[in-house]
């Protein structure tokens, strides 16, 4: 399985928020602190923010902060919300043309595994991505002041 660049900059976004509290941040200093696309962190900021994740001010001292508490926001969640296409394989999509689908055991498997795989994500929070011991580590990889 392959995570889309598109979640992990959710996550990304999420992470930046959750450890800089005093003040809002801006898509740029974000894109700046992960040396990412700006133009392609405004897509995932303008979703994050439609689906109540995160919050958007605007104006001149405008930014972004967390909508919700760090244990409010389940990763299996975030994950099913933002993963555009979780077909592992042809025969989980509509346009399955796969010969063998009919007598194939690996769909059934392949499907097992994705259940396991959403369901260890949703046991965790992003407050469990960020113990307290590596806040200030973080801020400093992320250079935040």
């Amino acid at each position: 399985m392959h995570i889309t660049r598109y979640t992990d900059y959710s996550l990304r976004v999420l992470m930046y928020l959750a450890v800089q509290t005093d003040r809002l941040a801006t898509i740029q200093e974000i894109a700046t602190s992960y040396d990412i696309s700006k133009n392609h962190l405004m897509k995932v900021v303008h979703q994050l923010n439609r689906k109540g994740y995160i919050e958007t001010v605007r104006g001149k001292n405008g930014g972004l902060r967390l909508h919700r508490p760090c244990s409010d926001i389940n990763l299996g969640v975030l994950f099913r919300e933002t993963e555009q296409d979780m077909a592992l394989v042809e025969c989980f999509s509509s346009g399955n043309t796969c010969v063998i689908t009919p007598v194939c055991g690996l769909k059934s498997i392949l499907n097992e595994a994705l259940n396991a795989f959403l369901a260890t994500l949703d046991k965790y929070t992003l407050e469990d991505l960020l113990p307290s011991r590596n806040q200030h580590q973080l801020q400093r990889l992320l250079h935040i002041a």
